[in-house]
């Protein structure tokens, strides 16, 4: 027969399991997509290698950025916990879940939304601040509240949020939003509809059951394909544009062109025909493509 444990690891338990429950709330695979984007940013806005001043700036960022995106996931997942209750892929959340209370959840991301401003206003700069707590605004409450459950362009219109941390990173090292930055923006901005569309089409049936008015649910299959595949199209272009602009060499150049080429060869074989497995594999290969689009970029900064 076991032994019961002693109350204190009982309670220390506890304690690990309530404080797994806060960090899944932040959505951790996101958020750490979303600082990687900013730091790209960063770097790209430095020229040259780094000093130790500037890497610590990065560091400070690259934190306060975390904290505020976190925060933002952590109020997306308590306004929406009824909602992730009935998609399968969201129903393990927490606060869908009943494991945090809406008292926890708010006050959670309310202290990591504090902590975030106050680190990027007092060691970074107020314009990365302010940016960086619109992009607080534009996901949890224009997206989130408004946007997701009024119309089928929720993703289209609600990218942008999704599209700012190179451009909250780009502020961090210079004070002000360059060119570039907005380059890099209008990537992430038009690779956000056909990398979530390709996911809603193989949870179409989670998204309506939720009663989410996503493009698969009120426009059918076939027009939500044909959109993934024109925004591969245009997303292909709008990668270019980082070298055509001078911000690039040719190791960028060449590595964009290969990523783009099959992401839109993904999504004209899931126009052609779909099944929920290429669907899938549209929606991970999406993932592929802003992440070796970006590490390129880095590589690239140090190349030319």
């Amino acid at each position: 027969m076991s032994t019961p444990l002693p109350t204190s690891a009982n309670a220390s338990h506890r304690g690990a399991a309530v404080l797994r429950q806060f960090y899944a709330l932040t959505k951790p695979r996101v958020v750490q997509l979303i600082v990687f984007c900013a730091l790209i940013g960063m770097v790209l806005a430095v020229p040259g290698v780094p000093g130790w001043a500037e890497l610590l700036r990065m560091l400070l960022a690259c934190l306060g950025i975390w904290l505020v995106a976190g925060a933002a996931a952590a109020f997306n997942c308590l306004v929406e916990k009824g909602i992730d209750a009935k998609m399968r892929r969201t129903s393990w959340r927490p606060t869908a879940r009943g494991q945090l209370s809406d008292r926890q959840a708010l006050l959670f991301s309310a202290g990591l939304c504090v902590a975030g401003s106050a680190l990027l206003w007092f060691t970074v700069n107020p314009l990365t601040m302010g940016l960086t707590f619109a992009t607080f605004v534009g996901y949890a409450v224009i997206y989130t509240v408004i946007l997701k459950p009024l119309t089928p362009q929720n993703i289209v219109i609600g990218g942008a949020s999704g599209a700012m941390p190179p451009v909250l990173g780009w502020a961090a090292m210079t004070g002000d939003v360059g060119p570039e930055a907005l380059i890099l923006f209008l990537i992430i901005f038009l690779w956000t509809p056909p990398h979530f569309w390709a996911l809603a089409l193989y949870r179409v049936e989670d998204y309506r059951k939720a009663g989410l008015p996503m493009l698969p649910v009120t426009h059918g299959n076939a027009f939500t394909r044909l959109q993934v595949l024109l925004y591969t199209f245009i997303l292909f272009a709008a990668c270019l544009m980082p070298f055509i602009y001078g911000m690039s060499g040719w190791l960028y150049l060449a590595v964009a062109i290969g990523v783009s080429v099959g992401f839109c060869g993904y999504a004209f074989a899931l126009w052609r025909e779909y099944s929920d497995a290429l669907a899938r594999k549209t929606f991970r290969f999406s993932l592929i493509h802003l992440s070796v689009l970006f590490a390129a970029l880095l590589v690239d900064h140090y190349l030319i």
